[in-house]
């Protein structure tokens, strides 16, 4: 059974991925950079307040970047407040010169390092969150209305540099799918930051013109408004699959002085999800002389690169891909796009040979000069390039024989020889670098180590290390590291990879229920090979606090591997992930874990997860006894339509219609909890609603929490729901009475949403 304290452990566990600091210390290394990025400081949490370090990669020195105990009693004595060394009222600095500045207590501070006296100072105003600064801070540029304008950020002049903006015609917004508008309004927010991108030299601006006039519109009834007034009624631009119109993307170059508009001369591009500008689909040549974009056809079976001529607007072609599947750059639809564009060559990603891979192109004629790297393993983003020593400097998974997922610094020069490691070791590394490229961050552990950040410089060599994640409070919890395991998928031949969350208090003597804690991609893998749990883990360890064995694994379909491991999804988005590789992996697993209860196991996702939820219990009764579905896009056929027929096809019906676990509902046999945001603008609530018609129609008994005012990731309810969800959980799986401990609210701030959609 689960015990009150089992559920503050779970509380502690829920709040890790939010709160960097309070469990582990040192795991998060965020770099701010100073002097044009050849020095950085950065805060490490202590569970109390922040540690504020300075760091010189080129003089090898890593410093206080200030006495805190000194400013501390400094800044008590000018403001009249208590001020804790271990806890400085303030979350960032600025360092000028010999002094830092600060805001605490409701006004700004400069503190002197030579004297260590404190006094309230003039400050510069933070920049408008809504507005893109230029590179030399002179200019911002922000969205109005449906036009882009500029303001000096010298004199607060502002002019408009657009003037013809109209509704659904706009300047510098993405598509309204993806605007997460619910969750803007809980922060008083209009819109997101627009759509644009500066020239390197502070001139010009590309921006986009975003069309959705043809697109569909949908609804959201909101039952409580803030304003506690009548329900409202919320319109959004929203395409389902076969759709005839999606949104669009015309590309525009702006000459900020000058107030002058380049059109680009070609078809708009399509822009199913996102700004082609913000997921760094466009983007300038660093000399400024060029922009280059990525487009393909509705299809998604050709890749181009296109060059626009900013000054006329001229697009010409540079090269092309075409493939018998999707053809991607990059495997993960959340990172950029591997394509480098240099001085006369081009550095294309390609899975061609199977695997994903870098291939030089001719920049000027578009013919292929050769294959850059090759081998069963594969390229995940490129870090560097020397062009002077024709050097690219790249992460790529693979390589490590315990774990294919894992990351690795590599080198190879442009012809494709010198291939070598750069981290020679067998754990997995996160990269931060700043704009100049001269260092890196390297940030190296694998599920059950806790990371290690260092500076290096391309060579390898280690120039300062920074910290070494304490993990102290975390294992006070009663947690313990988790297992990576690796087993056969359904077909007895491919190796799939997941992680095992022994319950808390784990007697081995003992059987408990088992969770498989489902996501099935296609476009982001379920478990990372780093320590940190991220998004993606942010249920598992809390249920494991509860009591339960919990299995996350990555089956075929999932990117990260061979282009055939990732194209299993490929028309086949009613099983992405591979809910069979699953169960055949909960089967092995407990032929060696007599711990594991195969009589009681149950499901719990989210999003994607909440689909795969319900369909491991529609599909496999004999296997799910319960099961908790969150926000599940339960029915391709009224879902984004860019994610959908990315992997089901852009004409397949059929398809999309096998993905949808209402036409399924009569097969339901276990326990099933749904619950939906009532303002998910994301996956609409009508989702679970057409799910529960036809559960009910068919009688089949369920649980159903509508939850009001919520988005996608329920994010000012996130306790309440979670509670809900493992009250359940611990009935229908241990069957007992959970205890009646009620977990804290998390407080919405702008750290916890950074943190959340890092």
């Amino acid at each position: 059974m689960s015990t009150t304290q089992d559920y503050q452990a779970a509380e502690q566990l829920l709040r890790r991925p939010a709160r960097p600091g309070e469990l582990v210390i040192g795991d998060k290394v965020r770099p701010q950079w100073i002097d044009g990025g050849t020095r950085f400081w950065y805060a490490v949490s202590n569970g109390v307040g922040r540690r504020f370090v300075l760091v010189d990669p080129a003089a090898g020195t890593r410093e206080p970047a200030f006495d805190h105990a000194r400013l501390a009693a400094a800044l008590a004595a000018a403001s009249g407040q208590q001020v804790d060394p271990e806890a400085l009222p303030f979350m960032a600095i600025e360092l000028a010169g010999n002094a830092v500045e600060f805001d605490a207590f409701g006004e700004h501070w400069r503190c002197r390092l030579d004297s260590y006296a404190c006094e309230r100072a003039e400050f510069t105003p933070p920049g408008n969150p809504l507005e893109v600064p230029s590179p030399d801070k002179k200019v911002a540029v922000s969205q109005r209305g449906h036009d882009l304008w500029a303001r000096s950020l010298a004199d607060g002049r502002e002019w408009a540099l657009t003037t013809d903006g109209e509704p659904d015609y706009q300047y510098g917004s993405g598509p309204d799918c993806t605007s997460n508008g619910t969750l803007l309004r809980k922060f008083g927010l209009p819109h997101l930051p627009p759509a644009v991108a500066w020239s390197p030299d502070s001139t010009k601006v590309l921006a986009h013109r975003t069309d959705e006039r043809g697109v569909r519109q949908t609804h959201l009834v909101e039952a409580r408004p803030a304003d506690g007034g009548v329900p409202v009624l919320r319109t959004q631009r929203y395409a389902y699959p076969g759709d005839e119109n999606m949104p669009q993307a015309q590309l525009v170059v702006l000459d900020v002085a000058e107030g002058t508009v380049v059109r680009a001369q070609a078809e708009p591009l399509l822009m199913p999800q996102f700004s082609p500008i913000m997921i760094k689909w466009a983007w300038w040549a660093p000399d400024g002389s060029a922009v280059y974009y990525l487009g393909q056809p509705r299809d998604l079976r050709t890749l181009t690169l296109h060059r626009l001529d900013p000054a006329t607007g001229e697009v010409t072609t540079v090269l092309s891909e075409t493939g018998a599947t999707r053809v991607e750059p990059n495997q993960w639809m959340n990172e950029p796009p591997i394509v480098w564009v240099l001085a006369d060559e081009v550095l294309w990603y390609s899975q061609r040979d199977g695997w994903g891979h870098l291939y030089r192109y001719d920049l000027r004629t578009g013919a292929l000069l050769g294959q850059v790297t090759s081998g069963q393993w594969a390229v995940r983003q490129i870090l560097h390039v020397d062009e002077a020593e024709r050097v690219v400097y790249f992460t790529a998974s693979g390589l490590v024989d315990e774990d294919p997922y894992r990351r690795t610094v590599c080198r190879v020069g442009l012809d494709g020889s010198g291939f070598a490691k750069v981290t020679d070791d067998e754990l997995d590394h996160i990269v931060t670098m700043p704009d100049t490229m001269e260092y890196f961050i390297d940030s190296a552990s694998t599920v059950d180590t806790p990371p290690v950040s260092r500076v290096r410089d391309w060579a390898g060599r280690v120039l300062v290390e920074l910290e070494r994640a304490d993990i102290t409070k975390l294992t006070a919890t009663g947690w313990t590291p988790p297992e990576r395991f690796c087993v056969k998928a359904a077909d007895g031949v491919t190796d799939i990879y997941g992680v095992l969350y022994r319950p808390r208090g784990f007697d081995p003597a003992q059987r408990y229920p088992v969770v498989d804690s489902v996501y099935p991609g296609p476009q982001v893998d379920r478990v990372a090979p780093c320590f940190d749990p991220g998004g993606m883990g942010l249920d598992a360890e809390p249920i494991a606090a509860l009591g339960f064995v919990v299995v996350a694994v990555d089956g075929r379909g999932t990117p990260g591997r061979s282009k055939s491991f990732h194209d299993a999804s490929c028309g086949h988005l009613a099983d992405a992930g591979c809910l069979a590789d699953h169960v055949a992996a909960l089967r092995q697993l407990a032929r060696t874990r007599p711990w594991m209860d195969l009589d009681r196991v149950g499901a719990f996702g989210h999003s994607g997860g909440g689909f795969a939820t319900a369909r491991a219990m529609l599909d496999f009764p004999e296997v799910y006894k319960a099961g908790v579905a969150l926000d599940g896009p339960h029915d391709a056929r009224y879902f984004n339509l860019g994610f959908v027929e990315a992997y089901d096809g852009a004409d397949n019906p059929e398809a999309w219609a096998r993905a949808s676990n209402v036409d399924l509902a009569d097969r339901l046999a276990g326990k099933l909890l749904l619950i939906h945001g009532e303002m998910d603008d994301q996956v609409h609530p009508d989702h679970t609603l057409r799910l529960a018609d036809r559960l009910i129609a068919a009688d089949k008994d369920f649980e159903l929490l509508i939850v009001p005012g919520a988005e996608h990731t329920f994010i000012d309810c996130l306790a309440y729901v979670r509670k809900r969800c493992w009250d359940f959980l611990v009935r229908e799986l241990m069957g007992t009475q959970p205890p009646a401990y009620r977990p804290a609210p998390i407080a919405i701030d702008p750290e916890l949403l950074g943190e959340l959609f890092a």
